[in-house]
């Protein structure tokens, strides 16, 4: 029987097989055979350590989501007033060329699990809860520092902004959006919705010319 230190080592390396696998093939084409090829194990030995596969894919989705989501905190995090963090918040949320379209693309593939499974499905809801607090913090700031009015709640905007993110993201992956277009959208609903307060204390509706 294998040690626990050796078991947990041996489950992350099959996560980041796994991962590899769906980015490589796809999760709807993927199969247990294309997981042990890429652990470089037999199937059986992937069954060993996840008898039910969708355990595993969801251990993949759980790893990817976090570090999506602990990137976008620091670069939230690193910016210095809180137009620049909304900026920031915005930016990180787009699926730009590279590690940032690999991460989204496996987040979106295993979406599938997310729907059929409960494990799954906590996983992405905590998710995009934690995509949403973030967008509130940086809202509640931009209010707080008397410059801008929000158009709605901050929960509310969070939302919308975490929900436009999740549709144009998909349009960027499919190609039928590019992510300097999606990132130009969603800075025009932040200008309509954050509204800039003039230096003589009127408040300038974006809207409007």
């Amino acid at each position: 029987m294998a040690r626990p230190k050796e078991q947990t080592k041996r489950r992350d390396q099959l996560i980041a097989a796994a991962s590899s696998a769906v980015l490589r093939h796809g999760a709807s084409g993927l199969r247990l055979a294309d997981i042990a090829e890429e652990a470089g194990l037999t199937s059986a030995s992937v069954l060993y350590y996840y008898p039910d596969v969708r355990e595993l894919y969801t251990a993949a989705f759980a790893q990817g989501g976090e570090e999506y989501i602990a990137l976008r905190e620091a670069h939230v995090q690193a910016a210095d007033s809180p137009e620049a963090k909304l900026a920031a918040c915005i930016r990180s949320g787009i699926p730009w060329p590279g590690h940032a379209e690999e991460t989204s693309r496996l987040l979106y593939e295993l979406t599938p699990v997310v729907l059929r499974n409960d494990a799954a499905a906590a996983e992405h809801i905590a998710l995009i809860a934690r995509q949403a607090a973030l967008y509130e913090q940086v809202l509640r700031e931009c209010e707080a520092s008397g410059r801008f009015r929000l158009r709605q709640p901050a929960e509310v905007l969070a939302r919308g902004f975490v929900a436009l993110e999740e549709g144009f993201g998909v349009d960027v992956l499919v190609g039928e959006l590019d992510p300097e277009l999606e990132q130009e959208w969603l800075d025009d609903y932040a200008r309509v919705m954050v509204v800039a307060a003039e230096p003589d204390g009127v408040l300038h509706d974006p809207a409007r010319p």
